[in-house]
């Protein structure tokens, strides 16, 4: 499986929030149909909630045209969220994308009407860094 650019800085930004990177990659299949999922994490959230579980799809947006690539993304979030679903996989699903391109092109119109309609949960990483910045639910 070819590993999107920014991979590691994801996962290494996961684990200083203190998630347990439990698969690299979550695979799941659906209606005849394999998927891996970037990563599922997971991690104790308090003594009396216990545990929380995500899956993240890492994209970069290093093609030619932010909205090609967002069709793109979105059509592999729509249909990782399904597969979670028909498989009664209990993680939130979550689109990690650049603090640049969330600051550039997410931040139109558009876009933020489709991420609210779509209910796609955002994580917005520092790549340089390795740091998540924003959660975006």
């Amino acid at each position: 499986m070819a590993r999107d650019l920014f991979h590691y800085a994801v996962r290494t930004a996961l684990e200083k929030e203190k998630w347990v990177i439990t698969d690299d990659p979550l695979k799941v299949g659906a209606g005849g149909a394999k998927f891996e999922i970037d990563l599922g994490a997971e991690r104790i959230v308090a003594a009396d909630r216990g545990e929380e579980r995500i899956a993240i799809e890492i994209k970069t947006f290093a093609g030619d045209s932010p909205i090609t690539d967002y069709h793109a993304a979105l059509g592999q979030f729509l249909n990782y969220r399904l597969a979670l679903e028909l498989n009664n996989i209990d993680r939130s699903l979550y689109l990690a994308i650049p603090t640049l391109i969330y600051e550039a092109f997410f931040q139109k119109e558009f876009l933020k009407i489709s991420v609210e309609r779509y209910q796609i949960k955002l994580i917005v990483y520092e790549p340089v860094s390795e740091v998540i910045e924003r959660w975006i639910n």
